[in-house]
């Protein structure tokens, strides 16, 4: 549920890796998310722009019934610069368990084509191939959302589309603007207040599951509201509302937001 969950929208964390030294921009944010009344997954990441370059991480895991019905946890990292106000990714990687199997991805960046260097289990056993011409000028997920957040701070809008593949399917990802809003307090969430709407929907072009039938090709539509709540920070996601396929509507609360790094999740 979470890798269908934690895509475009979903939270992404502007990071360093474990050898970058934080930056007075880097952001620690935890999400608690919601579906049918459940709390079915807690969300960790951190944010962090620099100049010429950016770096992500996102960790996650389901918690709950959901974490008793699919059991998983995920990390997943990219490394990136900016070419012309535009996301070029380096290397992303993902190391994860989902239902106690081992997966891990690893994709580097040549010329901004991907180029996959380990994917585990092997993408034939789940999925059909994706064609290369929908591989070509791509972006991994996390890329893509760290652009629409520095086109939000730098434009104050969210009208766009991305293509991104994360080595076993490639999807196609619409944003636009729909004005300011104003979140109600909760007891879910940190966070009050006036914030940027963006509505998305995103849709897959290829690396349909193998037997997969038309109901599981229908977009996904959402929306999340961004908003400066770090002082001279990027404006981060504050709020996230998403279709899934198995648990109807969910939703992803801000429940702590805060200078500093992500910090790696301990050892199984």
């Amino acid at each position: 549920m979470m890798r269908g969950l934690v895509t475009p929208l979903v939270l992404a964390t502007l990071l360093a890796s474990p050898g970058r030294a934080e930056e007075p921009g880097d952001i620690h944010a935890v999400y608690h998310a919601y579906a049918a009344g459940l709390h079915v997954a807690d969300v960790e990441a951190g944010f962090g722009f620099g100049p010429w370059s950016y770096q992500v991480r996102l960790a996650y895991r389901t918690v709950g019934l959901a974490g008793f019905f699919y059991d998983g946890h995920q990390l997943n990292t990219v490394t990136g610069s900016w070419t012309d106000d535009r996301s070029a990714p380096h290397e992303f990687s993902g190391e994860g368990i989902w239902r106690g199997l081992h997966r891990h991805t690893l994709i580097d960046y040549n010329q901004g084509q991907p180029r996959i260097r380990s994917l585990v289990p092997p993408n034939e056993i789940e999925r059909q191939v994706v064609p290369s011409d929908l591989q070509t000028n791509t972006v991994d997920t996390l890329s893509a959302l760290a652009e629409l957040m520095r086109h939000v701070a730098a434009s104050g809008s969210c009208d766009g589309t991305v293509h991104t593949y994360d080595g076993r399917r490639a999807t196609e990802a619409a944003s636009h603007t729909v004005g300011i809003e104003t979140l109600a307090p909760t007891a879910r969430s940190m966070f009050s207040g006036k914030a940027l709407r963006c509505d998305f929907q995103e849709r897959m072009l290829a690396g349909y599951l193998v037997g997969d039938d038309e109901t599981q090709r229908r977009p996904l539509r959402g929306s999340a509201w961004l908003a400066q709540v770090v002082p001279g920070a990027m404006p981060l996601p504050v709020r996230l509302t998403l279709e899934t396929r198995w648990f109807g509507d969910a939703t992803m609360y801000l429940t702590e937001a805060g200078p500093g790094q992500v910090p790696l999740p301990p050892d199984d």
